[in-house]
């Protein structure tokens, strides 16, 4: 795996826990890159659609435009991931104690 690889896999999850951890399983993109800069993931809008494209792919998520903007639904595959219940290729792995 290469290095723009590991990283993109590493948004990937941290965008579902951060999903995970709404009570109605939504974000939007610009808070998305808000989370992902707190884990130091300095990425830009584009960048963060891209991975939510690819999430959507997965079925881990499911996205609607709201304007100009992008928003996030967690679905089934995405929870069972982040819960370690099945795992999503080209999804970084949780860790037990997440």
């Amino acid at each position: 795996m290469s290095f723009a690889e590991h990283v993109a896999a590493d948004c990937r999850l941290i965008i579902l826990r951060a999903l995970a951890e709404e009570t109605d399983q939504q974000l939007n993109e610009t808070i998305l890159v808000a989370i992902l800069e707190t884990f130091g993931h300095r990425k830009s809008r584009e960048y963060v659609r891209t991975q939510l494209r690819r999430l959507a792919e997965l079925d881990a998520v499911r996205l609607t435009e709201a304007g100009t903007i992008f928003v996030a639904t967690l679905r089934r595959a995405g929870l069972d991931h982040v819960q370690r219940r099945a795992l999503i290729e080209g999804v970084g792995v949780p860790s037990p104690e997440a």
